[in-house]
């Protein structure tokens, strides 16, 4: 899909603010209300915007420690990787999974009340993930950014149109 200017800025401001008015939004970007609507509509179609969200602060409901694991499979047999990722993107405690290139497999994100809880999810469910050769944890001291938004002023000017 081809994003022009207009697409971006529709794009930068729903990051910033996602129940920002079709009015408020239009008037910002300098489209009037329809033709706004109308590529609003477009980017949700062709999946360039996904759901809208409230961001929960973690620390203020009670989830203030953040995990990092890198998890180390014993195969990379295709029906070990499919029901490692199934198993892991199906627990609540995990918020981010990927899979990476380099010495380790896989990176989670893991967010739990306190370390104990971390030692009971690590003990009763991320050790028993099927595949797992390796596990290590690495504990966030303090977040300083988590953003959420892309970086849209980086888009190459190739891939917009004008």
């Amino acid at each position: 899909m081809k994003l022009d200017s207009f697409d971006l800025k529709i794009l930068q401001a729903l990051q910033r603010q996602a129940d920002i008015s079709v009015q408020a939004l239009s008037e910002l970007v300098g489209l009037s209300h329809t033709p706004c609507w109308r590529r609003i509509k477009r980017l949700r179609e062709a999946g360039v915007l996904g759901a809208s969200v409230a961001l929960v602060d973690a620390r203020k409901v009670g989830l203030g420690v953040t995990v990092f694991v890198h998890a180390k499979l014993n195969s990379h047999d295709e029906l070990v990787l499919a029901a490692f990722e199934s198993a892991a993107i199906a627990m609540d405690e995990v918020i981010q999974c990927y899979i990476m290139s380099g010495d380790m497999d896989y990176l989670l994100r893991v967010v739990v009340p306190s370390i104990e809880q971390y030692e009971l999810t690590l003990k009763r469910k991320l050790v028993r993930l099927p595949g797992v050769l390796s596990l290590n944890s690495s504990f966030a001291l303090r977040e300083l950014k988590n953003n959420h938004q892309l970086p849209l002023q980086l888009v190459s000017s190739t891939k917009i149109e004008s």
